[in-house]
């Protein structure tokens, strides 16, 4: 389950981390245009405000007290975050291309899917993650690669703990790239 998924945001509390205060923040942005074509995202819109502006306070307020460890986890987490905006809209202008070579429109992949617009909407723009099922019948209808419509990246804890893990085994014979479990590609 993807925190950060549009219909798990007012679960949220606080921000924990870097990365979550980028995501937030990055969400904040894509929900103003929604915003202006339904209303309905203000309420969750209003709730990343508040958890972005609890954030800063209490982890960017004190300059004095901001270290060179804080600096570079978020220049980390904002190129995580960049990284998955650049591959969700690629995915989305590769799939609206899709469409329109099919004579399709975004409606009509809605009621392929059984999709409502809205959610198809939401789905698209990679404020929902579409269901492993829904990118298969994609990847069928319009010939899309599945590591164009699937999103590879590893959590950065999940990457680290791979990496401390493959270290400790003995006839390890894994030999990683730099861009395999780098936390910047994950």
């Amino acid at each position: 389950m993807d925190k950060f998924s549009i219909q798990n945001i007012q679960k949220i509390d606080l921000l924990s981390s870097e990365l979550e205060f980028e995501k937030a923040s990055s969400l904040f942005l894509q929900l103003r245009v929604l915003e202006k074509e339904d209303e309905s995202y203000r309420p969750i819109r209003n709730h990343l405000r508040n958890l972005i502006e609890d954030y800063e306070k209490n982890n960017w307020a004190d300059e004095d007290g901001i270290t060179d460890s804080q600096i570079k986890e978020s220049d980390l987490a904002e190129a995580l975050v960049e990284a998955e905006n650049e591959f969700y809209h690629k995915r989305k202008e590769l799939i609206k291309i899709k469409l329109k070579e099919a004579g399709l429109n975004q409606t009509d992949l809605a009621k392929i899917l059984g999709h409502r617009k809205g959610y198809m909407s939401e789905l698209i723009n990679g404020l929902r993650p579409f269901s492993k099922e829904d990118l298969v019948v994609i990847n069928r209808l319009f010939k899309i690669k599945l590591e164009d419509l699937i999103p590879t990246f590893i959590k950065q804890e999940r990457a680290s703990h791979i990496k401390r893990t493959l270290s400790t085994i003995s006839n390890n014979k894994i030999r990683l790239t730099k861009k395999d479990f780098d936390l910047k590609m994950a």
